[in-house]
């Protein structure tokens, strides 16, 4: 089907594409149209051939968590005593110091929906964290554990994100949004919080001016029209952020890993394929006019995926990811050390520099 020059035309003007145009590149552009398009968006937003990596550490704070994503082999319920953990503070010391020895200042703190685990843990966890480690960066938790936390404390968002930051979160990721669509969460993630409660987490942490960042997973049971709703609904959010507010600082989006997954023995071990990747990345950053950043995902693709990304509008390679676990739960290793990562983008034709959690050299 051939697609009208004005979609095109409008997208590199830098106005928004309604959803109807937005599907109609998804499903009729040529691959490479859409990668060359995404590629002079990309120059844009971030010119030159730079791409920014990352040294930080995954932490879990724990495994237990009751939210029931059926894509997680990760994480167990409160009653599986013999398999459930939470980290130590000498196993955090020690994780710390070895991440130091890397050059790496930033743990990714994840944790799920822990039935126990109220404001005063994370308070107590961030503020002892910070005590010994002040130079450390904490991007921690997600949308799904603030609305949890405020829940179970019978507090407003802003209240529990205010306590948080006063205790050292430092900025929040955009774990938890799958895809921003009931339909898809309530057969998924059935315990997570719906889509307009991620989103309006989000909203109160960027008019709290904390950094933030959005994510897709996709590749499951979700169609076409809902990966662009989803997109959408990101987009519209950032577009009321305050004016000077950080905002979505970067955009993430990979393909879900199904190996050993509840839902993969649902719906089958469904492989997203290459192309379709790269035709999600580029869409991504064609609907996505307000947001900078675009991150490949070399993690859940691989490396030369990843670099094949880098020419379809991402700019970012993401970090070195010490200690993931809930990825490589499904059976997916893939492994990229700070030389690897810089090696991958040199490679791909790039200029490979180094940044904090806010885009900024480090």
């Amino acid at each position: 089907m051939h697609i009208p020059d004005r979609i095109f035309s409008k997208a590199l003007k830098l106005k928004p594409l309604s959803a109807d145009e937005l599907m109609l590149l998804y499903r009729f552009a040529p691959t490479n149209e859409l990668m060359f398009t995404a590629n002079q968006l990309r120059q844009m937003y971030v010119r030159g051939k730079g791409v920014s990596w990352q040294i930080d550490r995954n932490v879990n704070i724990t495994n237990v968590c009751i939210s029931g994503c059926k894509f997680c082999s990760f994480h167990c319920k409160p009653h599986e005593t013999q398999k459930s953990y939470t980290t130590t503070f000498d196993e955090y010391i020690d994780k710390i110091e070895e991440l130091k020895k890397l050059d790496g200042n930033q743990l990714l703190l994840q944790g799920g929906l822990h039935p126990d685990y109220g404001l005063q843990f994370y308070v107590n966890l961030f503020s002892e964290l910070k005590k010994y480690y002040p130079d450390i960066k904490l991007h921690a938790l997600g949308p799904p554990e603030i609305a949890h936390i405020a829940q179970k404390e019978q507090k407003s968002f802003t209240e529990i994100l205010e306590k948080l930051i006063e205790a050292g979160l430092d900025s929040l990721p955009g774990a938890g949004a799958e895809i921003l669509c009931d339909r898809i969460r309530k057969q998924i993630s059935p315990a997570k919080p719906d889509a307009q409660t991620w989103l309006d987490v989000m909203h109160e942490a960027h008019k709290l001016n904390l950094p933030t960042s959005a994510t897709m997973v996709f590749g499951h049971i979700e169609t076409l029209e809902e990966r662009i709703e989803h997109l959408i609904k990101i987009r519209n959010l950032q577009y009321k952020k305050p004016r000077n507010a950080y905002g979505f600082l970067a955009f993430i989006c990979w393909p879900v890993q199904l190996c050993g997954t509840k839902l993969g023995e649902q719906i089958g071990n469904k492989i997203t394929t290459a192309e379709d990747y790269i035709r999600t990345v580029a869409i991504s950053r064609i609907a996505l006019t307000n947001i900078k950043n675009i991150q490949a995902s070399w993690l859940t693709t691989g490396k030369n995926i990843a670099q094949i990304a880098l020419h379809s509008g991402a700019n970012d390679m993401g970090s070195i990811m010490i200690e993931e676990n809930v990825v490589a739960a499904t059976g997916t290793v893939n492994t990229l050390d700070a030389d690897g990562i810089q090696q991958a983008i040199c490679e791909a034709g790039f200029t490979p520099w180094r940044r904090n959690q806010k885009y900024q050299r480090e």
